[in-house]
């Protein structure tokens, strides 16, 4: 059950961790629409867009991105405050342990850790999608239309290539499926062009289809063919930022039916989908090390654990950046990047835990 030092603790902690979002966040908003009110008069963006298509999908994006800033802040104030205020030596005195003194922290942080897994794997993708659209209209076009050398595997037995493939048309031209049986090539289909349909529906036009039988072959030409492909014009495009507009669950299919198809770069989507997983303990580690950092009354006050706690969170966000840098760029893999920054956080979290005033 919860005490009332349980309560208190955590009222605390949790106060302070939203509010800090509400006013860092202001900032960055307001800092937002002076480097983009520009754009934003130049395309004639209307302003219920701006707002609610934009900024109310900004904000939850960015207060995800940077909650290990808020979550140390929040906590090295809270327990600067209860030191400098003689509070914790009071715990101490009436035979609280340190390791009671943590209980509801943790339970904090594990509502922050909670609400940070939802929103990024429920929430922010969805509201991603707006936020993107938005800028693809208003202020910076960054998605492709067209692709080329489009080569992926439809099936474990088909292979599709396509030379070029215009998504505002829906249609691609010199098209080829390649049937295999094991390694021998049972047929292939060559298209002047290919044309989506909907669905998984497509359509051949001005189509030579060869089939082939040992050293037989036989030859059939048609003016249309209609096949069903277990695909879409999304699968031959991929851009920045596209991980982040799916759910955790599309992000699992996305991975599994790209890799059964031969489709190499998908690294970013990796690493987005293990981050999900480990961005939540983050809470866990940067909380211990910010009440083990600010448990004790430092002369100096409060200023020198938030500038300390400023810097660490600062570290790991750029650590986490660094490391993913690597998993994209380099042969590290994509779960051992995301999660090297907890891995040695944790250490240090461990380190400063036993080394904290008892």
């Amino acid at each position: 059950m919860l005490k009332k030092l349980d309560i208190y603790i955590i009222r605390k902690f949790l106060g302070t961790f939203f509010l800090s979002i509400v006013l860092i966040i202001s900032i960055a908003v307001v800092f937002d629409i002076t480097e983009k009110i520009d754009d934003f008069m130049e395309n004639n963006a209307p302003l219920k867009a701006i707002i609610f298509d934009y900024y109310v999908n900004f904000i939850p994006y960015y207060a995800n991105l940077f909650s290990p800033v808020f979550i140390f802040l929040s906590v090295i104030f809270v327990t600067s405050k209860l030191a400098d205020n003689s509070e914790i030596i009071a715990m101490f005195s009436s035979g609280i342990s340190f390791h009671r003194l943590m209980r509801p922290y943790m339970i904090s942080a594990g509502v922050i850790a909670l609400l940070t897994f939802y929103l990024s794997s429920y929430v922010i993708p969805p509201a991603n999608k707006e936020r993107i659209d938005f800028q693809e209209v208003y202020v910076k076009k960054k998605k492709k239309d067209q692709a080329i050398k489009i080569r992926l595997w439809v099936t474990d037995t088909e292979v599709l290539s396509i030379d070029y493939y215009d998504k505002r048309g829906q249609s691609g031209r010199r098209a080829s499926i390649d049937e295999f049986n094991g390694k021998t090539l049972k047929s292939r289909i060559i298209a002047h062009d290919i044309e989506w349909m909907g669905e998984d529906n497509w359509r051949l036009l001005d189509y030579t289809k060869r089939e082939f039988d040992g050293l037989y072959e036989h030859l059939t030409r048609g003016d249309t063919m209609t096949l069903k492909l277990n695909l879409i014009p999304d699968d031959f495009f991929v851009f920045a930022g596209m991980q982040e507009q799916m759910s955790t669950p599309e992000l699992t299919t996305y991975i599994e039916r790209q890799k059964s198809r031969g489709i190499g770069n998908i690294k970013d989507f990796e690493i987005e989908y293990a981050r999900r997983f480990s961005f939540p303990f983050a809470a866990f580690i940067l909380t211990i090390i910010g009440v083990s950092l600010s448990s004790k009354k430092i002369k100096g006050g409060m200023g020198i654990n938030l500038g300390i706690g400023i810097a660490l969170s600062l570290i790991y966000i750029l650590f986490f950046s660094i490391s993913s840098t690597f998993a994209v760029n380099g042969n590290f893999s994509p779960t051992m990047a995301v999660w090297l920054p907890n891995i040695i956080f944790g250490l240090i979290a461990i380190g400063l835990y036993i080394k904290a005033p008892k």
